[in-house]
């Protein structure tokens, strides 16, 4: 499928999804924000797909809302702009609930939405130009839509310094703070995450998925005797799936798993 505003690359059975408005720094619109949404749901349901990585093309990852979305929205009603930003919090969530490992291949400016892209992503990987700002406040808005997100991945503390701040912070220090898993020069970043791709490459398709719903089970509950018999039934589950038993008999035969290319 052809798309205005995404470019769509597959290799080793690897989606790469690249923002593709690079003369406005992959700034956010209506436009874009749709089709983020079809393609991350259609490459979920893809079985031939294991993993997602999204980037941006150009100097910057996203540098958040496109200034003539913001003029439009600034003539919404009440109404019209509850749509709106509830079309970005679906966008957002059809990454964050996506099937499939997501890594975000970040550079340049992630500001306002593309820091919430960031947030989104299984796991962050940032040149060492990159730099990020929670903007909203200083245009009277709010990080509201990204605001889960972010706050999950950074943590509370930090977001109260840089919600309330909207101050620049760089790659060293979002890798500091947990923001993102890894920062390294940018000539290296493709390769840093064509490593972690290779880890994907060895782990069974369904068990990624399962695992990323493990997640959202287990974080920020409590553990008591419903959450042991919860996790305890997934594995009983996950044993007698096809893959739990060719996983096992690779291992005790010393072959790889047939999910490994």
């Amino acid at each position: 499928m052809t798309y205005q505003t995404l470019e769509i690359e597959i290799k080793s059975r690897n989606a790469w999804v690249w923002m593709n408005r690079p003369d406005v720094h992959n700034a956010l619109d209506e436009v874009m924000i749709a089709e983020l949404t079809q393609v991350f749901n259609e490459l979920g349901k893809n079985p031939d797909i294991r993993a997602i990585v999204l980037g941006g093309r150009g100097r910057s990852f996203s540098a958040g809302a496109d200034l003539g979305w913001m003029k439009r929205a600034a003539n919404f009603t009440e109404e019209e702009n509850r749509v709106d930003a509830l079309k970005l919090a679906h966008m957002l969530n059809a990454i964050a609930v996506c099937p499939k490992p997501v890594i975000a291949r970040v550079q340049g400016a992630a500001f306002g939405g593309g820091v919430g892209l960031t947030a989104v992503a299984d796991i962050a990987i940032a040149g060492e130009y990159a730099k990020f700002c929670l903007s909203e406040v200083k245009l009277g808005l709010v990080p509201a839509t990204i605001a889960p997100y972010v706050v999950a991945a950074m943590g509370e503390r930090q977001a109260r310094r840089y919600f309330l701040t909207a101050e620049i912070f760089k790659s060293d220090k979002a890798a500091d703070i947990g923001f993102v898993h890894e920062s390294c020069p940018d000539e290296h970043l493709d390769q840093a995450i064509e490593d972690i791709l290779s880890s994907f490459n060895l782990a069974a398709p369904d068990a990624l998925h399962v695992a990323k719903e493990l997640i959202k089970t287990v974080s920020n509950r409590q553990l008591d005797n419903t959450l042991m018999n919860e996790t305890a039934e997934l594995i009983a589950q996950q044993r007698l799936k096809p893959e739990g038993r060719e996983g096992l008999s690779a291992f005790f035969e010393k072959r790889k798993a047939n999910w490994v290319a």
